[in-house]
């Protein structure tokens, strides 16, 4: 059955707009068309960037409580209407309906602890006569929202991404301007709605659907904009850097997530855990479990289990309920994933189970002898691959799990705590899960990496701490 094409509007300063010229959103599945969307220029980016600026500065900021109601009138919106976010999520990306009901949740959830923390932002008290001299002085810092906020979201999580962003955002008070994916710009057009409808004034949220290279410069170098959040591949981190001046940022970029297993691990929970990690929404995870470094004495049986389990999974339609992995965003992704381990195979690595393609489709793969130089051992794949590796312990497991440019997220699967709080302090990762996957995260949680993996945290308090600026306040009084 053919789904019937839809025509969306863009958010323009609270305004539906359909634009100049447009782009279809298509299903990775099978290439069928789900919807046109406008494709914005440069004139309406800047067109929204100026209204959400004039509308941050001429009216007078949104009270606490109407922030509030506002995010809680969104989540409820959400809610009732869960499923056809869900199918939305689904439709335009890679993820299973399972997944997109649960991303759903988790975005839900989001917006619920954005609406909990606008009544959490605040300053306190300064003890100025710490300073002598300064006993007849008293005062506090506050903090205050910074203006209008870019945001540029990826594929992967099209709406709870768009959450983290958005969310934190009104709460802190600021006006925001989103860039979603070209990919997946449904699911953030959903969102605005959903905006919309509860109340927020009009200029506070444009949602701009189109190319990077069309508006993602005036997004980031608008001198209206205050601050660039970014969430997307490191090579447009770092482009992105280098044009935005002295702006604040803050950028969840790319990772290439290892996990440890110790020979007292569980091995069935470790088993379970990275065949999820690896292998959830076909691999296209910033947290998905990559590289796998297995004792040697377990290593034989964890690897027997693991691509038992990993034989097990499901490909297939994404809207049947049954389905553990659908496709790739599309056919060129998969093309890349399986030039990576072409080149790994030729390198040397070991084939387990995997490594075919038919389309968007890339079959869940396992690599082992993967040697060290291979771009999948070092680079961000991206994809439905995992490599599993023995080490002789643990010193060899983080000294390997280190060397790459990423520290986003690390697991290790041990029931020594001695070796649990080894790992903890000399792994350069920015979370690390004991006994649980690399992908493990939970929204309100502070997230983000070291080196290559970004800049600052998300999770919604401290997106607002990002979002807003301290102001000290100070009062010399008469003696």
């Amino acid at each position: 059955m053919t789904t019937k094409v839809k025509s969306y509007k863009m958010l323009v300063g609270g305004e539906w707009r359909e634009g100049l010229r447009s782009f279809e959103v298509s299903n990775p599945q099978d290439n069928e068309v789900l919807a046109t969307v406008p494709s914005a220029t440069k004139e309406e980016m800047m067109e929204a960037i100026e209204i959400a600026d004039r509308t941050f500065q001429m009216r007078d900021p949104i009270p606490t409580h109407e922030r509030i109601r506002i995010l809680s009138q969104v989540a409820d919106f959400m809610e009732r209407d869960h499923e056809t976010f869900a199918a939305t999520i689904a439709s335009e990306g890679s993820k299973t309906i399972t997944e997109a009901r649960s991303e759903v949740s988790r975005a839900i959830q989001t917006i619920r602890i954005s609406a909990e923390e606008a009544r959490r932002v605040k300053g306190e008290t300064i003890n100025f006569d710490q300073n002598p001299g300064s006993e007849q002085r008293v005062g506090y810092f506050q903090r205050f929202p910074m203006g209008v906020v870019g945001a540029i979201t990826p594929f992967n999580d099209p709406l709870n991404l768009v959450a983290h962003k958005v969310g934190p955002a009104i709460a802190a008070g600021n006006a925001i301007i989103v860039k979603p994916a070209s990919a997946t710009p449904l699911s953030a057009l959903k969102l605005a709605e959903a905006f919309v409808e509860a109340g927020l004034p009009a200029g506070y949220l444009s949602v701009l659907t189109g190319a990077g290279r069309e508006v993602g410069d005036a997004l980031v170098t608008h001198p209206a904009i205050k601050m660039v959040s970014f969430t997307g591949g490191s090579n447009a981190g770092e482009a992105i850097i280098k044009k935005v001046g002295t702006k604040k940022i803050s950028m969840e970029l790319g990772s290439n997530s290892p996990v440890i297993v110790l020979d007292d691990a569980d091995l069935s929970k470790a088993v379970h855990a990275c065949c999820s990690g690896a292998f959830s929404a076909a691999g296209q995870n910033c947290i998905g479990v990559q590289r796998v470094f297995v004792s040697r004495e377990l290593y034989p049986d964890f690897i027997d289990r693991f691509v038992e389990a990993t034989v097990a999974l499901r490909i297939g339609d994404k809207m049947d309920e049954r389905t553990d992995i659908g496709p790739m965003i599309n056919e060129k992704e998969a093309v890349r994933v399986s030039e990576w381990v072409e080149e790994a195979l030729t390198m040397g690595a070991q084939l387990e189970v995997g490594g075919r393609r038919e389309g968007a489709y890339y079959s869940p793969t396992i690599l082992t002898q993967v040697p060290s130089g291979a771009k999948v051992m070092m680079e961000e794949i991206f994809g439905p691959v995992v490599i599993v590796n023995p080490v002789k312990d643990l010193d060899e497991a983080i000294e390997k799990s280190n060397a790459v440019n990423y520290g986003l997220h690390a697991g290790i699967f041990t029931n020594d705590i001695n070796q649990a709080f080894k790992a903890i302090r000399k792994m350069d990762v920015g979370g690390i899960m004991i006994n649980d996957s690399s992908d493990y995260r939970i929204d309100e949680m502070p997230f983000g990496g070291t080196k290559g993996s970004g800049i600052g945290r998300e999770g919604v308090r401290f997106s607002i701490e990002a979002m807003t600026e301290q102001k000290v306040v100070c009062f010399h009084l008469d003696g």
